[in-house]
């Protein structure tokens, strides 16, 4: 089966299950991958081993007990966290120098669930700053690297998790997703990657960028390891009022196509996808035809309309929640007799912040002015509406939704970085999907030139299993092979 680190989720799980090897001897083989590709890549902003072996070990030895209950569903699996999640006494940057040398003092609700399924935390991973971005060149700590071709970008916000997990640094891992930032890096990356229905997952401890927006989500490289990732994480958080009420019902392990009617939304494949990636989805399209299911054409007609709608109630929603980070209260500096805190506040907060993260506060700020809010925020409110009835009409006549990920495939590193509006139309086909608050993932369907193209799955609200199962059928279909990371380091 190869190296310990080629193994998915699954794999590793049975052979710790079937003793073949240790948990440590998992997490010393991530361990030294990261140290060997994490220079070149530049995936993880922190790597925690001494943690990771502790805990390694503790799986180890629970496993050893006698007459020990079944182990975890994620017991001795070494993960990668993205670094926006807090975790208590681990660096905790949101890829921003602002917050450099800041250690939380409590876990999210994520990572208290992680813990208590039994995984192994190797480290956090490199991030757009607040997770804003598309490529993963915004972060405080440099551009992070696609492993598949180290000239390109993994894809933003969550590119550090893609990179680790799809260079085999980790076995699988956790990113967010405000308006595509699991999804789009997943497609670039050749992975799966999946955002929850909003509310299934809690937002406790997650740092906000949007807070109507920003999800949880696995990356992972299968649909099954995919599942498996969520299933640890979902479910009703009482310290966290959004999260849905009620626990979600387990997900089956079932897939296929046969018998679904599959919503083809050909908005988007007339959008401007580039045409390497149009010809890999229109193949793609046929196997899953050939597989038994119905393809049926949806519209989706303001694709235009939210994007622009997007930016402004992301902009809006982070120019609040931003507003804390003001450069005293939090990072390395710490105030002393004698400091002048206006002089103070001018300096951090103007060096804190990186130039993508200083125009959205404007931008939000701007639309939410007294002068302004009635054009701008408000009507984007009315017209995020009018997004969710197009997809509930969509599917009112289809199971789920099928289109594009990302209109391109990676793209060099520093190719976008002078014009904004390019890389933001990155997220032409995600954007929606969040407002509306439905569940997506991004699976491989193809190649375009040697890179990853990304389908999208959608469905609607809560129906993760019923996403699933279309994907794993899509899979199962298709029958790529996995996308192998370039030689490093």
């Amino acid at each position: 089966m190869g190296s310990l680190v080629d193994r998915t989720l699954a794999q590793m799980r049975a052979g710790l299950d079937a003793g073949d090897f240790t948990s440590e001897d998992l997490t010393r083989a991530h361990l030294e991958r990261i140290a060997a590709v994490n220079p070149a890549l530049n995936a993880y902003l922190h790597v925690d081993r001494e943690g990771a072996l502790a805990s390694a070990r503790s799986s180890d030895a629970a496993r050893r007990a006698k007459g020990a209950a079944p182990p975890p569903p994620l017991s001795g699996l070494p993960l990668a966290l993205k670094d926006i999640l807090c975790v208590a006494g681990m660096p905790t940057t949101c890829g921003s120098r602002l917050l450099e040398g800041y250690r939380p003092p409590y876990d999210a609700t994520v990572v208290e669930r992680l813990r208590g399924a039994g995984a192994v935390i190797l480290g956090k991973t490199n991030m757009d700053e607040f997770a804003m971005g598309s490529s993963c060149e915004n972060s405080g700590y440099g551009p992070c690297r696609n492993p598949l071709d180290p000239g390109r970008v993994p894809g933003g916000s969550s590119g550090g998790t893609a990179a680790a997990v799809a260079a085999r640094a980790a076995g699988g891992g956790y990113g967010t997703d405000t308006g595509g930032s699991i999804r789009q890096p997943a497609a670039l990356c050749g992975l799966v990657g999946l955002k929850p229905t909003y509310g299934r997952v809690s937002r406790r401890g997650l740092v906000a960028f949007a807070s109507s927006l920003d999800q949880v989500g696995p990356m992972a490289r299968t649909v099954d390891d995919a599942a498996l990732l969520l299933e640890a994480i979902w479910g009703p958080d009482p310290l966290d009022a959004t999260t849905h009420p009620e626990p979600p019902e387990p997900l089956g392990r079932e897939g296929g196509l046969a018998g679904l009617r599959l919503g083809v939304v050909r908005d988007w494949l007339e959008a401007g996808v580039d045409a390497g990636v149009g010809a890999a989805l229109d193949a793609c399209l046929g196997r899953i035809a050939e597989a038994g299911g119905e393809l049926v054409d949806v519209r989706l007609p303001r694709g235009e309309e939210a994007l622009a709608t997007y930016y402004v109630l992301a902009t809006a929603e982070a120019s609040a929640n931003l507003a804390r980070f003001d450069g005293v209260r939090y990072g390395q500096r710490r105030l002393q007799e004698g400091d002048d805190l206006n002089a103070l506040y001018t300096r951090t907060r103007g060096a804190g912040f990186g130039k993508e993260v200083q125009r959205r506060i404007l931008l939000g700020t701007y639309a939410l002015s007294a002068g302004y809010y009635d054009a701008y925020y408000l009507r984007a409110q009315k017209v995020r509406t009018l997004i969710r009835r197009d997809f509930a009409a969509a599917l009112d006549v289809a199971d789920v939704l099928l289109g594009p990920t990302s209109p391109e495939v990676a793209f060099p590193l520093g190719e976008k970085t002078r014009d904004p509006l390019t890389l933001y139309r990155t997220d032409i086909f995600t954007v929606p999907v969040s407002l509306a608050g439905l569940p997506a993932l991004s699976l491989p369907c193809g190649e375009s030139g040697g890179l990853p193209v990304g389908l999208q799955v959608i469905g609607g609200p809560f129906q993760e299993a019923r996403v699933l199962q279309v994907a794993r059928g899509i899979e199962a279909a298709l029958q790529l092979a996995p996308f192998a990371p370039a030689p490093v380091g």
